[in-house]
This record gives C-alpha cells, structure tokens and sequence, in this order.
C-alpha cells in the first residue's frame, strides 16, 4: 500500500541528491497538500539561499531530475518556487483498490515498542465523574490506535486504593457487614458509602479512632486488615466495570494498578534517592530539590518524598511508579493520560527519576495533558449545587435522548432494535465528542450538538457508515463481494474519495505518533464529507454502466471498512442502521 506523501517525498529527495550532489540527498523535500494540485514540494524555498540560487531555478532543476511519471501526470513550477504535482488517475485507481485486499487498510506496522498507558484512575469507593471521561476515553483510544499500529500496550489503570481515608472505609465496612444493602452502595453509588462514613468519622471520636488504628493495622500490612480492604477492592471493581461496560472501553480487572501495588517500594525509593545525595532533609520533611523549579520571590519548590509525619505522598508513589514501569515493563514510552494541572508534578517526578538512574534514554515518559470539560457557563462542568457530575448519570441521559431521536426517526424500527441503536449512538456521541477535539484544550459539553446528525460529530459518521451499509442491502451485494470490483475513476468526486481513501493508514500513523486521537476524527468527518459529494455527483447502484457500478461499490466497499476501522479505534460502535 502507498501512502501518496511518502512516496512523492523519497522521489523528490532523489531528485535532490541527483541535481545538487549526494549531500543534498537527505534535504526535507517539503511535501504538503496543495490547493492547485494534490501535492507541492516546497524544497526550492528552503535550499535556494543555500545553493546560491534563485529559488525557480533550484525548483527547475528538481523537476528536470524528477523520476515519477508512473505516479504523477502533471508537474508544475508555481509562484516563487513550488513545484505542483498531480497524482495520475490510474495510480490513484490502483492504490486504492489494493485498500481492498489489506486487512490493515494502508497502516504501517511500525517497530514494536513497550508502551504503558497510565489511564481512568478512579478511586475506590468513590464514584466516576465527568472528569473520569476524558482520561478513560482518550487513554482507551489510544490503546487501541497504538495496537492496531503493532505496539505491545500494557493498560494501567492506577486506581486510588491506598492511604488514610481507607481507615474509615474498612471500619464503616466492618460496622455495616458486606452482604449488606450499605456495602451493596459500592457497586452503585460508592459515593453514598464513602459519605456515611466520612459522616461517622466527623461525628464519632470512637469511630475515628477506630479508623486511625486501622490505618496503622493497614500500613503494617496485618493480614486480617488486609482481608477486609480487598473485599472493598472487589465491591468497588463491580462499579468501575459497569462503568467501563457502559462506556465500551477495554480495561479489565486484570489492568488495575493502583497505588497499593507501589506501597512495599516506597521506603526503598526514598533511602536510594538519600543514599544518592538527591534527597535532603528540609524542615522535618524529605525532599529533592531540583535546578529550575522556583516559586514565589524565587524560592526552590521542593518534591516532598516522605511528610514529616513520616507518611510518604503522590510524589514517592509515581516515583516509584515510573521506576517499575522503566524497569520492569522495559518501556519505551510511558504515557500519563491526565489532567493537564499535573504537568508541573509529573516533570519533577520524571526528572528526579532520571537523576536517579532509574529511567535509561531510551524510555520516555510523556504526559498527555487532558483539559477540563465545561458547562455552558464556561465553567466546570458540574451540577447546580456544584457537585461533580455523576459519569453514569452523563451516560444515562445521553441513551436517554438519543432513544428520543430515535423513536422520532424510525418509528418502523421494533423497540429492541431502537433500543439498541440508542445505545450505540448515545454512548458513541459522548465518547466522539471528548475525541473530536485536540485532548489538551477544553471543550463544552453540550447534548444538543454531541447527538446532532451534521457536523463533526459522531452520530453524524454513524450514519455515514450506515447509508453505506444500506446501499449494498438495497444493491443485494455484500460489502465483500464488491471488494472484487476493479475501481476506475471518471469523475472527480470519485477521484477525490479514492485519494482521500489514501489517506486512513498515514493517519493512524500520525495518531500513534503524536498521541492525537483528533487527528483521526477530522479524517473521518472529512471522509464522510467526500461521500455526499460522491453520491451527488456519481449514482452507484444506478449507474449508466455495470463497470461504474461495480467500481462505485468497490469504493464504497473501501469507505465502509474504513469509516468502520476508523470508529472502532475511537472505539466508538457502528451501527447496522441508524
């Protein structure tokens, strides 16, 4: 499979090595879209000053040396320097029906990497809010990106299971027995259970020392303690993964990570880091102090290993943290799919790590900053009394109007078949939303324009795929009976889907490279646009000839895996109709 930019790229380097010598042979050939023809290498620009020449003449003389009429049928010089050039029709027609006959659908498979995706994060007995969205559904898509690329991603969902509020947790669990309706809240409303025992630990002096000597039970690693705090693990996982079934994300029991795991490591991590001469003793507390990190009226910020009180915080734990996944995962990038306010922290920790010895060159540590979702006020998103807003609750709501819209719609369709299609395009709205948009920036979270059938928006691609699907029901030809088809182009619309089909593989790569799920999203949209061009202009199924016909399928064959493939990796559902 060829993927148009790189290939023009290695023609026109060779061109540049044969024109100018062999030191010029690796030069950037500049290649970009171009609004006066499919490509423009813009090369002449940056080498004239370079050569000595006029930026034309260096173009001319790229061009005289340009090996690529087998790809290109028109190559042009333009304005100061750009050479045109226009991929030949047969070409286009070849490449993309080979799409058709490649599982991978033009994605490289690139070298295989260790990647652990440090993504989701709830805390135990507590429940997911809207700010678990984003995390959960960004991090998801990019496991599933990274994979389909050839990577080996290890999920790891670092869960909050450890430290002092579960004194009060395994007391209140203990109080109340766990086959009762209180302990039962853990699967459905942890955020009740936690309440009412942070309700006694306020308002019981006994009951808060109870829950103090149960965290130094805890600690010590008492077995008896310790049995009570997994039977809170396990009433909790319930909840999470109602949550992640709802929202159709791949973590599984067997991706939990918490902070619990680290616990036996942290003495460890801070004497190393002592022995080491990076940590040093500062009012009572342990701390490394690292050049460049300077608060108000330039005072050193310092990462605080072990409190004073001897307790050990965030900082030893990820510390610790990223050392496992270094050395014991042999990664070779770490990604930290979280809020972007944690930056500050996570270099810190990443670079006193590396002062450290614990993470070699060839390991990268990458935070993948999420910014916040927003109400229509601009705000933070969150109920009126101010409250996160329950995740489930979100999803619930979602379903629940998309089942409006489509009861409205297709009143033909039976209750389960509408139920089911709510489902997958509720669910698939809200997930498409958080993608759709650069994961760094903030966005506001609005129903309305998330179930809207134009746009960049979900439903908008699941009907996409949908239309596609019912073009070959009504043609009485399967999707991959037309795949056989030979594509030819006539037309331009047809021309543009089939160039724009080119596209899928180089930008996946481009995902799972620069760790972009939105990158993916604007290629779809812009693919689902290229459709209703090509359907008002080029009739498929009543086209003058049956070799247009058959050609039209085998483009739409190729639309439909990858408007299909390319949904699956948001991990978005694809509706059979909509």
């Amino acid at each position: 499979m060829a993927d148009p930019q790189e290939i023009l790229a290695q023609r026109v380097q060779s061109a540049l090595g044969a024109a100018f010598g062999p030191e010029y042979a690796d030069a950037d050939p500049v290649i970009r879209p171009s609004q006066f023809a499919d490509f423009q290498a813009n090369a002449a620009l940056a080498l004239a000053k370079r050569l000595g020449r006029k930026p034309r003449e260096v173009a001319a003389q790229i061009v005289e040396h340009l090996d690529a009429d087998d790809l290109c049928r028109a190559v042009e010089i333009s304005g100061p320097g750009f050479v045109n050039l226009t991929l030949r029709d047969d070409w286009i027609a070849a490449q993309a029906h080979a799409l058709l006959g490649d599982p991978r659908l033009g994605t490289p498979l690139q070298r295989r990497q260790n990647i652990p995706i440090d993504y989701s994060a709830p805390n135990v007995a507590k429940e997911m809010h809207v700010g678990h969205l984003r995390t959960t559904v960004v991090g998801d898509a990019l496991a599933r990106t990274l994979e389909f690329l050839g990577h080996n991603v290890i999920r790891q969902n670092h869960v909050g299971d450890w430290g002092t509020p579960f004194g009060m947790l395994i007391e209140h669990l203990l109080d109340v027995g766990d086959t009762s309706a209180e302990a039962e809240l853990l699967k459905s409303d942890p955020n009740a259970f936690y309440q009412a025992a942070k309700a006694k630990f306020d308002g019981s002096e006994e009951f808060a020392e109870r829950a103090r000597k149960r965290v130094v039970s805890l600690q010590a690693g008492d077995e008896g303690t310790l049995e009570i705090w997994r039977e809170l693990i396990e009433l909790s996982k319930a909840y999470f993964n109602r949550v992640y079934s709802t929202l159709e994300v791949t973590l599984t029991d067997a991706d939990l990570a918490g902070e619990s795991m680290y616990n036996a490591m942290l003495e460890g991590v801070c004497q190393e880091l002592e022995d080491q001469g990076l940590a040093v003793m500062s009012e009572g507390a342990l701390c490394v102090f690292l050049d460049g990190y300077t608060g108000r009226e330039g005072k050193p910020v310092p990462l605080i290993i072990r409190k004073s009180d001897g307790g050990y915080g965030y900082a030893t734990t990820d510390l610790a943290t990223i050392r496992y996944r270094a050395r014991e995962l042999e990664a070779d990038r770490v990604l930290y799919v979280v809020g972007a306010p944690q930056n500050l922290h996570f270099r810190m920790v990443w670079e006193t790590a590396r002062k450290a010895g614990w993470v070699p060159e060839g390991t990268e540590p990458i935070h993948v900053q999420i910014g916040n979702v927003l109400g229509s006020d601009g705000k933070i998103l969150r109920t009126r009394s101010g409250k996160p807003i329950r995740l489930m609750e979100l999803l619930d709501e979602a379903v629940q109007r998309a089942s409006a819209v489509v009861e409205e719609n297709r009143p033909d369709l039976d209750a389960g078949t509408r139920e089911h299609i709510a489902r997958e395009v509720g669910i698939g709205a809200v997930k498409y939303a958080d993608l759709s948009v650069s994961h760094d920036t903030e966005y506001v979270f609005d129903f309305d324009r998330m179930l809207a059938l134009t746009g960049n928006t979900g439903p908008y691609l699941q009907y996409a795929q949908a239309r596609l699907r019912s073009i070959f029901r009504k043609g009485g030809v399967a999707p991959e009976e037309a795949a056989a088809g030979a594509i030819t182009i006539g037309e331009k619309a047809e021309r543009d889907l089939a160039l724009r089909l080119l596209g899928f593989g180089p930008t996946v790569a481009l995902v799972g490279d620069n760790l972009e799920p939105h990158r993916l999203c604007g290629y779809l949209f812009d693919l689902a646009q290229e459709l209703t061009a090509f359907y008002e202009h080029c009739p498929v199924l009543t086209a003058d000839t049956d070799e247009r016909r058959a050609s039209r399928l085998a483009l739409c064959a190729a639309a439909l895996r990858i408007l299909v493939q390319g949904l699956d990796l948001l991990g978005v559902r694809a509706p059979e109709q909509m």
